[in-house]
């Protein structure tokens, strides 16, 4: 998107923020953006803003700093317009019957799931900020290390939503007019 801030551009009657707000407050009133630029603290009025601790070695740094407030974290990535509360409460009841370190839905990504859609334990915190410290690298490089990651197979999203639309990621112009096509059919 050309350094666009994408979770701002409008899909559907809210930007894509909102939305993706809008879906997390159905199982949390507890949000926190991750972002690193120096507007992000206007970007949603009364919601905290961290910065990554590991600036440039990609998403996971914001996993991380979501991680460093000592907490559990359900980690939704900006620019998914189409996230619903159901997928995120399914999450976090398999974190909960599971007691798995990391829950992501399986899709059909190159890596075959959704690591800036799930649930990560606290518990991880160190082990990730170590794998950071050595330079970091793709989340699916990180998840391989791990032994305890519950998956939401193909199945059980798809008896909430269509994978396709709920784990649409705006990453291209066509992307977004895409969404935006999207949303207005369902409107």
């Amino acid at each position: 998107m050309g350094g666009v801030p994408k979770g701002l551009e409008q899909v559907g009657d809210a930007r894509i923020i909102d939305r993706v707000a809008m879906s997390l407050r159905e199982v949390t009133p507890d949000l926190l953006l991750v972002a690193n630029h120096p507007d992000a603290d206007s970007w949603m009025k009364g919601v905290p803003v961290v910065a990554d601790l590991h600036a440039g070695v990609g998403g996971l740094a914001g996993v991380e700093a979501a991680l460093g407030r000592g907490r559990d974290a359900l980690v939704v990535a900006w620019d998914m317009p189409f996230v619903t509360g159901a997928l995120l409460q399914a999450l976090l009841a398999a974190a909960r019957d599971s007691d798995a370190d990391v829950v992501l839905p399986e899709s059909d990504s190159p890596h075959g799931s959704e690591p800036f859609c799930a649930f990560y334990s606290v518990r991880l915190r160190d082990s990730l900020t170590r794998f950071l410290d050595g330079g970091g690298g793709p989340a699916h490089e990180f998840l391989a290390r791990l032994s305890r990651v519950r998956r939401l197979t193909s199945a059980e999203i798809g008896r909430i939503g269509d994978a396709r639309r709920l784990f649409l990621s705006i990453n291209t112009p066509a992307d977004l007019e895409r969404a935006r096509a999207m949303a207005a059919d369902s409107e």
